[in-house]
């Protein structure tokens, strides 16, 4: 199906945000994701046939957006800055389980089934199994207690979840209008970085890797997502999301030269199986 095809590629985009932010690790995280927003953004140009007036929006859509793509990066950051990564972004990786469970609550009409459940539950353990595995190779075991960043990452995860169903509910836009979203959000993180981080100077290699940034995973990505769920069922869409964390593990594994897992394997399994269970429901 063509929505299919447009998540995996959303999906696909996003699985190199890992490597492209070792790349780029010595950048604080507010200025990365202000100045990749904002290259992003310029991809409406194009989409909307360089049309300003369809970048315009309702300002309760464009305040779903700005919802969807700066408040998931603040509180996805404070998780990381806050509690281990690991576990952070494992909290961060139940989204495509709400997108499954809440879309009833969201989207009238829209049913939720047993197999929903069970297969959103699969493609969680198997997600869970990739992002423990790496953890586990990289050196960086779990750690006990607990921490206010778990909170923000469970918030990060509501966050995402509910912009991608509440796309649904708000009167139609045109993809191109992602755009404003992207910039404005791209403002307000650069805004953040004024207030809150350190000034640094960028080399030409930061400029060249935050466009592909910006055309990539915090751009491009949102685009094809947007245009996924205007064309297909946001349940079915949410179970794809699960190959993100696994697509990503073997996007640094490849980058860095290491050799594939079994969690890796048994991840890939896992996933695709819920998948295929999921469009069965």
């Amino acid at each position: 199906m063509k929505s299919d095809l447009l998540a995996l590629s959303a999906i696909v985009l996003w699985a190199s945000l890992a490597a492209l932010g070792v790349s780029l690790a010595h950048v604080p995280p507010f200025l990365l994701t202000g100045l990749g927003l904002l290259v992003g953004s310029l991809i409406a140009l194009p989409l909307s046939g360089f049309r300003w007036r369809e970048w315009a929006l309702p300002l309760g859509t464009l305040g779903l957006g700005v919802y969807g793509l700066f408040v998931y990066h603040l509180l996805l950051f404070m998780a990381l800055r806050s509690a281990p990564a690991v576990e952070a972004n494992l909290i961060n990786y139940l989204w495509p389980l709400g997108m499954v469970v809440l879309a009833p609550l969201v989207l009238p009409g829209t049913r939720l089934t047993w197999t929903h459940v069970a297969a959103a539950l699969l493609g969680f353990a198997g997600a869970a199994v990739a992002i423990l595995g790496r953890g586990a190779a990289d050196g960086a075991p779990l750690s006990g207690g607990l921490h206010i960043g778990y909170l923000y990452a469970l918030g990060a995860a509501l966050v995402w979840a509910t912009y991608s169903l509440g796309t649904r509910r708000v009167p139609p836009f045109k993809t191109a209008a992602v755009g404003s979203f992207a910039a404005l959000s791209g403002l307000l993180a650069l805004a953040c970085h004024v207030l809150f981080e350190p000034a640094v100077a960028l080399s030409g290699r930061d400029w060249a890797l935050i466009v592909l940034l910006g055309l990539g995973p915090l751009g491009g990505a949102f685009f094809l997502w947007d245009a996924a769920l205007k064309a297909g069922n946001p349940q079915r869409i949410g179970l794809l999301a699960f190959l993100t964390p696994l697509l990503s593990t073997l996007v640094i594994l490849v980058s860095t030269g290491q050799s594939l897992s079994l969690s890796v394997g048994l991840a890939a399994a896992m996933i695709i199986a819920a998948a295929l269970w999921g469009r069965r429901a």
